[in-house]
This record gives structure tokens, C-alpha cells and sequence, in this order.
């Protein structure tokens, strides 16, 4: 046992920040009720901004701290940006629904809040204990936040479906867990990962394949993905964005670290175990997605299927693999809080309407609203030169040069399938007879996110050079850095 200090809690500046911040907002909700919901709002952006400052203010080098249970080093740092962008995407994106949606309620964002200290623990969590204490913080308050609008049958029912299977799913990782402990008697990643390089035995990796089936579940992979279409359709549109950009970005950060640190000597048998998932991922989501008639469902396969061409990278395995998912990872999120901004403004005399038919004839209607969906579908079908092309094209191109080339080709198919249900919406948009026009007030953190989203998607091929490079310093820290981290704790008591 190691004793700590203050400068030893330096790698936990942001988390420490947040939850901090979040207990403040949360007393002044109390004091304020509702009324305060606009301001927690926009504190809970600021705050989000200042902990990426100090997480940008820190240096990358692998440091372990808690005695070993949490890790910061260049692939944990450059994934807390991508939760935090994320965060205030979903936050700024929530603002105005709750208004029009009379769910005015000052946990909202503080939900979030949380929710997003949980994700920031998964991405740097070094030990079996503080990986589930993380899981389990950021679930917690976003099955509260899928239920937030109680009188509405829809949101109570996803809900209760998110809840019941994400603890089936959080007790088959909490299994799996106490499998990988019996047989090797430690819950560390480094000593994990020395024990199963001397000794691999059927017990292990029993637990590791109830540790995947845990985790796949919080990535929508098939065949764990059944709660996705009903959660994201009956959750308000706002927590369903928020369901769409963050979670699954933490999720795969975990297991990302997961594989490749302690289970790095598995690889034989978790590889075929992501393979499938990824390909499973990849048909369902381009098949079903064609029959929905939904927008939030049509996300909800859409997403199952983005998430299989992450786990493409994955499968490959090796620094340009995890650099592939690093930069799809990125594209994603911007082109899903692009997307979900644009569903947000779909609304008729104060009410939600999330049919595609509703779509109809908006390029006459709403033409910039039209023009900036359909760049986005573009760009998630994989259409060149937009942004989402590119993603997929890194994915594909690490297979190929990792040898998986049959995972690459029907990984291409499936994108060439899923490519009918994004242009259906398009020809919806254009071609389609209009409908009644949809209300024409937009707030201006709306407007941001929608802007930049398609900012990006347009203009990233002038420059797609400096996401690579960070992507790739960050995926080479995961593999170069563990053999030189510094634990920060036994540094300063030596000292």
C-alpha cells in the first residue's frame, strides 16, 4: 500500500473538478427549483470547457495513480475530449427541448454531469474495481435521465427496458470479473496482464467472454443490442441524442484498454469474439434500418451498425487499428450531434413528429435545414468527399493491412446497404410532396452545433492531417506507454 498525496490526485484534476461542480449546481437547484434549470445548463457547459482545459493543460505521459486503479496517458486524454465534446454537444442541444417538451428539471444536466464523470472513469479506469464503479456511475444517472419525462407511457417503458437489461448486462460483467479474480487473484491490469502472459487457463477466459458480452451491451453490438431501437425511440429526443453521441464513445474506450492491456495475451480468443460481433453489428444495422419508418430508429440501427465498423479497427488490432476507431470515433460524434440537432428542430404547432414521412418536401419548407441533412446522410452513408467517408476509408484500409479482408469486403456491402435508408431520407426531403412546415424558432446553441457539425463533415478533407496525427500519438501511448508509466504515489513516498 502506497501513500497518497495531493500532487498524486494531480491525473484526477478534471473528474475531481466535475464532481465538485456538479454537488454545487446541485444545491443550487435545490435552492432555486426549475427556474434554475437554464443557468445549471450553462454552467454545466462552462464547467465542462474549464475540465478540458485543465485536462489540455496536462502532460500525456502514462502516470498511474490510486495505487495502480486509474491511468492518464495520451489515448485516456485524447478520449475525455472526445466525452467531454460530446457532453456539451448533448447539454447545448437539450437547452430548448426541455421547454418545448415541459420537462424543465434542474437534475437534467447535473444527470449529465454525473453521467459524464462515470465516462471519464471508464476511459482511464486501471482496475476491475474502478472500471465498474465507473460503469456503473455513468448508468445510473442515465437511467434516470431516459425516464426524466414521467407521464409519458413511451419514455417510462424505455426506461424500465434500459434499466432491467443494463443490470442483466452490469451482473454478467460483475460475473466475469469475479471469474478473472478467482483464477488469478488480482483485479489489477498491469499484474492481470502478467499473469495471463504466464498462464492462460479455461477459467479466464470464461470471464472474459462474460466481460465482452457486458461491455457489448453498452456499445448496442449485437446480440446485445435489443434494448437500442426501443430506448432510443421512447427516451426524450435529447437524452436519445445524448444516448448516441457519449456513451458508446466511453464504452469503446474501455474496451479498447481492456483488450489491449490486460487481456493483450488473449487475443487468439477475444479476436474471434469481436469479429463476429462487428460483422453481426454491421448486417443488422444496414438490414433492419430499412424497415423503420421512425427517425429515432432509424438512428438506433444506424448506430448499431457505426458501431460495428468501429469494432472493424478494433479487430484489427495494432496502432493503426486503434487509430482507424480514433478517427472514426471523432467523425461520429460530430455527425451524430449534427443529425440529432436537425431531429430536435422537427417539430409542428409545439409538438415532436419523428416520422421520415414528416420529412416530406423540406427542402421547400426549411431548404437550409434540408441541405444541412442531407450533407450529413451523405457523410454517414460514406459518400466522398464528405468527412464520414474518410472514417470508414481508415477502418477499412487498417483491415485490409491486418489481413481481414473478408471482414473489410462485407463491412464495405453493409455500408453500400445501410447507404438505402440514409438516401430514403433524402428523397423524402427533395422529391416527396411537402408537408406543413415545421416551427421556425431555432435557439442559437442549436444553431452552433448544427454549424459546426457541417463545417467539419465539408471542409475535413482540406485538412484531415492533424485528427490522424493526434489519433495516432494517442494510440501509440496505449501501446509503447505502459512499460514506462510512473505511478505517482510511490514516486512522491519515495521522495
Amino acid at each position: 500500500m502506497t501513500s497518497f498525496t495531493l500532487s498524486s490526485l494531480t491525473p484526477l484534476l478534471p473528474e475531481l473538478f466535475l464532481a465538485i461542480a456538479g454537488m454545487v449546481l446541485l444545491v443550487a437547484g435545490v435552492l432555486r427549483g426549475n427556474q434554475s434549470t437554464d443557468f445549471i445548463s450553462r454552467s454545466s457547459i462552462f464547467c465542462l470547457v474549464f475540465a478540458a482545459s485543465l485536462l489540455l493543460g496536462m502532460e500525456w505521459t502514462r502516470v498511474e495513480t490510486l495505487n495502480g486503479m486509474f491511468v492518464l496517458d495520451g489515448f485516456a486524454g485524447y478520449m475525455k475530449l472526445l466525452i467531454i465534446g460530446g457532453l456539451i454537444a448533448s447539454i447545448a442541444l437539450s437547452i430548448q427541448y426541455l421547454h418545448q417538451d415541459y420537462i424543465v428539471r434542474f437534475e437534467y444536466p447535473i444527470l449529465i454531469l454525473f453521467s459524464g464523470i462515470g465516462m471519464l472513469m471508464m476511459v482511464s479506469a486501471h482496475d476491475m474495481m474502478s472500471l465498474y464503479v465507473g460503469l456503473e456511475l455513468q448508468s445510473l444517472a442515465l437511467y434516470v435521465l431516459a425516464t426524466i419525462r414521467r407521464d409519458h407511457i413511451k419514455s417510462a417503458e424505455s426506461g424500465m427496458k434500459y434499466f432491467v437489461l443494463g443490470a442483466i448486462s452490469s451482473g454478467i460483467l460483475l460475473f466475469g470479473m469475479s471469474l478473472l479474480y478467482g483464477y488469478t487473484g488480482t483485479t489489477n491490469f498491469t499484474l492481470l496482464g502478467e499473469t495471463l502472459n504466464t498462464d492462460v487457463n479455461l477459467g479466464a477466459v470464461i470471464g472474459l467472454v462474460f466481460i465482452l458480452s457486458g461491455i457489448a451491451f453498452k456499445i448496442s453490438a449485437v446480440p446485445f443490442h435489443m434494448w437500442t431501437p426501443d430506448v432510443y425511440e421512447g427516451a426524450p429526443t435529447s437524452v436519445t441524442a445524448l444516448f448516441a453521441i457519449v456513451p458508446k464513445i466511453a464504452a469503446i474506450g474501455l474496451l479498447i484498454r481492456l483488450l489491449f492491456e490486460p487481456f493483450a495475451a488473449l487475443q487468439d480468443q477475444w479476436h474471434q469474439i469481436i469479429w463476429f460481433i462487428s460483422l453481426a453489428s454491421m448486417a443488422l444495422g444496414a438490414f433492419a434500418g430499412i424497415a423503420q419508418n421512425n427517425v429515432k430508429r432509424l438512428l438506433a440501427y444506424s448506430s448499431i451498425g457505426n458501431m460495428g465498423y468501429a469494432l472493424i479497427g478494433v479487430a484489427a488490432a495494432g496502432e493503426m487499428g486503434i487509430t482507424a476507431v480514433m478517427v472514426y470515433l471523432t467523425i461520429y460524434i460530430i455527425m451524430t450531434a449534427g443529425v440529432f440537432g436537425i431531429i430536435l428542430c422537427m417539430r409542428r404547432d409545439g409538438s415532436a413528429v419523428e416520422k421520415i414521412d414528416d420529412l416530406a418536401g423540406l427542402s421547400q419548407n426549411s431548404p437550409v435545414l434540408a441541405y444541412a441533412l442531407a450533407i450529413l446522410m451523405f457523410s454517414l452513408s460514406g459518400i466522398p468527399p464528405l468527412a464520414g467517408f474518410f472514417g470508414k476509408f481508415f477502418i477499412f484500409q487498417a483491415a485490409v493491412e491486418s489481413g481481414l479482408i473478408v471482414l473489410a469486403v462485407l463491412g464495405v456491402l453493409a455500408s453500400v446497404v445501410a447507404s438505402y435508408y440514409y438516401l430514403r431520407v433524402i428523397k423524402v426531403m427533395f422529391f416527396d410532396e411537402p408537408a406543413d412546415k415545421f416551427d421556425s424558432e431555432i435557439s442559437l446553441s442549436r444553431k452552433l452545433v448544427i454549424g459546426l457539425s457541417i463545417f467539419v463533415t465539408v471542409l475535413f478533407i482540406l485538412n484531415p492531417t492533424p485528427l490522424i496525427e493526434k489519433s495516432r500519438a494517442a494510440a501509440s501511448s496505449l501501446f509503447n506507454g505502459s512499460s514506462h508509466s510512473v505511478t505517482l504515489a510511490q514516486t512522491d513516498h519515495d521522495n
